[in-house]
């Protein structure tokens, strides 16, 4: 029998959450995303040192000091990491833009032009890359332009129907809705347990892929931030799925049957409104769904926080 992780690739593009080359070269996934967090995790490892290296001597060469140094060797060092995951994977690598720019259009364009224009420098076309970006109005307003670029986009830190509406209509290429964020903040409101097919988590991804299969939109969907492996099965059959390297472990060790819960055609006849939104009834909805505003705000600051250590961890190499 094919492992469960062989079974989910039949159907589902996986996907490695990792910044970790070795992982990546043991469980074989098309993609891999990255975040701070991530990347600074992997610095740390004596493996990667000269990865570490490299990203200070060219951001030196910048002739850049203080601030504007350490951000230098930063965006140096998640193109960097990116460039040697794309050596392994034969797909796409997403890396993150600077969760304190989640506010400001014009300055998540301009950060991603400057990520596209590295990855080229060290000879990657931007096809094999995604520019993650939270999913606040700012956010999704930054892909619309940068999409018209060819410079494709993966909204990241998204919790509701329509952050993904919003996400579709800007021609975004792919989404990353969070399963297990959802659901911790489910169990810490309610103290209960949820069984996989009820993980809230769960039925929001499938919310959002029944509307983009309904509407026909071309936007991919990436369930992301997986707590268990039942969220993940329960997935099977969505467009891509992003997993954690201990969660990957525990689909190559089962031999157990992977049903495939989504398709297209099962929702061509269900009855779905379309959502129409502008700018107001996008804020006005999020601001109605306490779950999904406080998420994208709590994410957005874990994002910051993990930037600041990554900064710090350079500043000590200087």
């Amino acid at each position: 029998m094919a492992s469960q992780l062989d079974q989910l690739k039949r159907f589902t593009r996986v996907v490695a959450d990792t910044g970790d080359f070795a992982t990546l070269q043991q469980y074989a996934p098309e993609d891999a995303t990255t975040n701070p967090s991530l990347i600074l995790k992997a610095a740390q490892m004596p493996a990667y040192k000269d990865v570490v290296g490299k990203a200070v001597a060219e951001g030196k060469r910048s002739g850049a000091s203080g601030q504007a140094l350490l951000t230098a060797i930063a965006d140096q060092l998640l193109v960097l990491f990116g460039v040697e995951i794309l050596k392994v994977v034969p797909g796409r690598v997403s890396t993150e833009t600077d969760a304190s720019l989640s506010f400001d259009t014009e300055a998540l364009v301009a950060k991603a032009r400057h990520f596209i224009k590295l990855y080229e420098r060290n000879g990657i076309p931007r096809e094999r890359i995604l520019i993650k970006i939270a999913s606040t109005w700012e956010g999704i307003r930054a892909a619309e332009v940068l999409q018209k670029e060819s410079i494709n986009c993966n909204m990241t830190l998204l919790f509701s129907l329509p952050q993904a509406v919003a996400c579709a209509e800007a021609g975004a290429r792919l989404i990353s809705p969070f399963v297990g964020r959802i659901l911790d903040w489910y169990k810490a409101k309610t103290g209960k347990d949820y069984a996989p097919a009820e993980d809230p988590g769960v039925r929001s991804v499938r919310e959002i892929y029944a509307y983009y299969k309904k509407f026909g939109y071309p936007t991919e969907v990436m369930g992301a931030s997986f707590r268990n492996k039942g969220e993940i099965l329960e997935l099977a059959g969505c467009d891509l799925l992003t997993i954690s390297p201990q969660l990957l472990g525990e689909l190559k060790s089962s031999e157990e049957p992977v049903e495939r819960k989504l398709s297209p055609e099962r929702f061509e006849s269900e009855k779905i409104e379309r959502l129409e939104l502008d700018e107001k009834k996008f804020r006005w909805l999020l601001n109605e769904n306490a779950m999904a505003t406080e998420k994208t705000a709590e994410g957005i600051r874990l994002f910051h926080a993990d930037a600041i250590k990554l900064e710090q961890f350079i500043a000590a190499h200087l």
